[in-house]
């Protein structure tokens, strides 16, 4: 083993990952009026979190804690199903926290700091040495352990993970402009000209909400922020800026720790926060060489997998032919007869005789009726789709039943159904 990956091992298994998944993700709209941003499906099998989940595990980190605010039951259950492996006597853990008023009756997470505060005496009982600060909500594959060891190396009070992105388009993030030593020297939230960075000009460095502490001193940092009436006691608008000012802050390139197969150009990271954007990355996937890999071996992406039958095509006739072409089909899926093109269909979908499906996402369990025709798609959970029903293709009929976004893309619900019919 070289020496840097030694180090880093060492320092992963001194480290706690605390997950903020708490966020509703109101941009993705009814995908998110029954569950938090991070539940959401993605891929065919997973949801938002297990990406970060599985950096952490696959990173050598055996201890996490999730902490979970809005409608949260849905992803409660996913974690409990589908991570309750880390096990207390082989000196792992991991913790689901539900915003659950353990400070004081009135008060739920007031921000993501905020939510790391109230559970100081978790993190105190299993003593890491480090702790990392990820978002739960972003589609990525990262490991962690090149981020620690740079922590430890420049003696950084906080180490923000950072992705590089073309300069203007940098303007809805929190932009870091560093040294040429990638010392933060100021972090700024949304700018409208972002700085460039010191060895490309065309490129900024937009931080991914990843951060890393030693426990110790984040634990100060947070008790001081709690004392502080003015603060919104959140990382991104009050600890990193006040490190910025006042300590050492130092910035991680995210090319420096993405992990790629030899499928993958280019670094990926995706922040699916809007219809477009997860129709646009579920869809990716169906490419002949996908940007992300998700069959890589070397670095799975867990999460809790149903047990299903395989997916089934049937009828072989002239204009009934069950058949799927640049396609991704879960298990428990029906193909009866229906013609299914780069489209991605999570579990348990049956889709009936006759119909087309084409760059559409269809998420667990909805059937689909005969004679159906979808185009640029997204079908939420459980939905019962009517026979005939034409999508994609009258841009104001869609747009009067069904939530259109600019780009075409068409959000179909069961209660979008439901009112079709009265």
């Amino acid at each position: 083993m070289a020496r840097d990956e030694h180090i880093a091992g060492n320092l992963t298994r001194n480290a706690m990952a605390f997950v903020l998944a708490g966020g509703r993700g109101s941009r993705l709209v009814e995908l998110t009026d029954r569950r938090a941003k991070p539940a959401v499906f993605f891929g065919g099998k997973c949801r938002i979190i297990d990406f970060a989940l599985s950096n952490a595990l696959n990173s050598g980190i055996r201890r996490i804690c999730v902490a979970t605010q809005y409608k949260a039951h849905s992803l409660i259950r996913h974690l409990q199903r589908g991570w309750n492996f880390l096990r207390p006597e082989r000196n792992e853990g991991f913790d689901i926290l539900p915003a659950s008023q353990r400070v004081a009756e009135d008060k739920w997470y007031l921000g993501t700091a905020d939510a790391v505060t109230q559970n100081i005496d978790i993190i105190e009982s299993y003593a890491p040495e480090f702790i990392v600060i990820l978002a739960g909500d972003h589609v990525y594959k990262m490991d962690y352990g090149p981020m620690l060891a740079q922590h430890m190396v420049s003696g950084a009070d906080v180490t923000v993970g950072c992705i590089e992105v073309p300069r203007m388009e940098a303007t809805g993030f929190g932009v870091m402009k560093v040294d040429a030593s990638s010392r933060i020297i100021d972090f700024i939230e949304k700018p409208a000209d972002p700085p460039p960075m010191p060895d490309n000009p065309n490129l900024a460095l937009a931080s991914m909400g990843i951060y890393v502490f030693q426990t110790k001193l984040l634990i100060e940092l947070l008790r001081e922020d709690a004392d502080d009436p003015d603060s919104a006691h959140d990382f991104g608008k009050d600890i990193i800026p006040a490190l910025v000012r006042q300590g050492k802050a130092v910035a991680h390139r995210f090319s420096e720790s993405c992990v790629r197969s030899g499928a993958e150009a280019e670094p990926y990271w995706r922040d699916v926060g809007t219809v477009d954007a997860f129709w646009e990355a579920n869809i990716d996937l169906t490419d002949f060489v996908p940007a992300l890999d998700l069959y890589d071996s070397n670095w799975p992406i867990w999460t809790y997998s149903e047990i299903t039958p395989p997916a089934k095509f049937i009828h072989n006739e002239k204009g009934r032919r069950g058949v799927a072409t640049s396609s991704l089909v879960c298990g428990g899926c029906i193909i009866s007869g229906a013609q299914i093109d780069k489209s991605l269909l999570f579990t348990g979908v049956v889709a009936h005789s006759y119909g087309q499906l084409t760059h559409t996402v269809v998420l667990p369990y909805v059937t689909i009726g005969r004679h159906v025709r979808l185009t640029r798609a997204v079908v939420d959970r459980g939905v019962q789709i009517p026979e005939g029903l034409i999508v994609g293709e009258d841009p104001e009929e869609d747009a009067r039943r069904f939530r259109r976004t600019d780009k075409g893309i068409c959000l179909i619900t069961q209660p979008m159904i439901d009112r079709l019919k009265s």
